[in-house]
């Protein structure tokens, strides 16, 4: 018996193994369950970590098994042994979603250093003891005890785009980042990994707010945060129409009407979810009138979105006016099952320190964005950007 032949013969109860595990994950896969299927490559990438890291399989093991694989499965595709060790690093990435590691004992687990090689860890034995000839696809992912873990996200990404968000080890926030992208925008693996590459986490643009402290939901703090950024360009507003003018609310009514004007094309450099529900929106409680500017309703966030438009630079003085309106949205006009509303001020000019140092007293949720239109660029990019009407034709 030849050296291959002898490794086929050692591995094949492994091999059985993997098979059972395969043909489980295809049948509920079948289904649509993409949960199913990332089960079965952190259930079968954990028992290869447990055979492979402390030796109990020799060199070529996980070639030996991927042949076995596909004589026992014709046409199978996605189990080779490159593949077979893609699924090792997704589990050993994603360890703390083991029910039965260590590492889910923890008080709280490592939130910087992720992803660190198991071949380390002193109770790898007894893990594989316990594990056995078996993999249970059904109950090989628990979700851990952490507020912010994007459960829903992690199981809507496909294990490709997974392949390549395990690789970051900087913090799993930025893994939560990432995820929530490519759940969110369906993003390609080319797309993601451009993301990636541009160090999209680390250069976000988010809007100062205090959102993290007002909202008690750590999960819909996070997408608040990510929902709205710190500038915007509203290149549909016609500043001609400003012009010179004294009064400056008669400034700020202009690019309203231009807002209600593009709603559409407001919305969607805005954001994804938004619904428009009107501006200057009646408000009165105890016979005082208020009407803010533009007031929104976002699907994802379940709340009520007020914005109040700004044209000049921010003042502290624009932040208790908004701080009003939600009082008045929360007790008059939100509805049971939504979440408290948010205010967005939307001015020209921000210092965000300075915004980012005030904001924090007040305990509801805000944020204070600023805009550009494409007359605010300079000369030479201004030019390279095209015609709006021209736009508007080919569309």
């Amino acid at each position: 018996m030849n050296m291959e032949e002898n490794a086929i013969v050692v591995y094949k109860p492994a091999a059985e193994t993997i098979k059972t595990a395969i043909l489980q994950g295809q049948y509920e896969a079948a289904k649509g369950v993409n949960r199913i299927q990332l089960a079965v490559y952190f259930g079968i990438g954990k028992f290869v970590s447990l055979n492979t890291r402390k030796g109990v399989w020799g060199t070529g093991a996980l070639e030996a098994i991927s042949q076995i694989l596909r004589k026992e499965l014709p046409g199978l595709k996605g189990y080779s042994a490159t593949q077979l060790r893609e699924m090792r690093l997704f589990y050993e990435a994603w360890k703390i979603l083991d029910p039965n590691s260590s590492v889910t004992t923890d008080e709280k687990p490592n939130q910087t250093l992720i992803g660190s090689d198991p071949a380390n860890s002193s109770v790898m034995t007894d893990e594989l003891q316990a594990f056995g000839n078996q993999i249970d696809i059904y109950h090989s992912i628990q979700i851990p005890n952490l507020a912010d873990f994007p459960v829903e996200d992690f199981f809507k990404v496909p294990f490709t785009h997974h392949t390549q968000i395990r690789t970051i080890k900087s913090s799993l926030e930025a893994r939560y980042y990432y995820i929530h992208r490519t759940a969110e925008e369906h993003l390609t693996t080319r797309g993601l990994e451009k993301l990636i590459k541009d160090d999209a986490f680390g250069n976000q643009d988010t809007i100062p707010s205090n959102f993290k402290s007002t909202i008690p939901q750590a999960e819909l703090a996070r997408k608040a945060v990510m929902m709205f950024k710190d500038s915007y360009l509203l290149d549909f507003i016609n500043v001609e129409q400003i012009g010179e003018r004294e009064a400056i609310d008669v400034d700020e009514r202009v690019v309203e009407q231009q807002i209600v004007q593009n709603v559409k094309q407001f919305i969607m450099t805005f954001g994804r979810d938004f619904t428009f529900v009107g501006n200057q929106y009646h408000l009165e409680v105890y016979g005082v009138e208020h009407f803010p500017d533009l007031l929104f309703f976002n699907r994802e966030l379940n709340a009520l979105v007020v914005v109040e438009l700004k044209t000049g630079e921010f003042k502290t003085s624009y932040l208790g006016q908004l701080m009003g309106y939600l009082s008045i949205l929360d007790a008059k006009v939100k509805k049971p099952h939504e979440n408290p509303a948010i205010g967005i001020v939307l001015c020209k000019e921000a210092n965000r320190e300075f915004v980012e140092f005030v904001i924090r007293d007040y305990n509801k949720p805000m944020g204070v964005a600023t805009y550009k239109t494409t007359t605010d660029m300079p000369d030479e990019l201004r030019k390279t950007l095209p015609d709006i009407e021209e736009l508007k034709k080919l569309l």
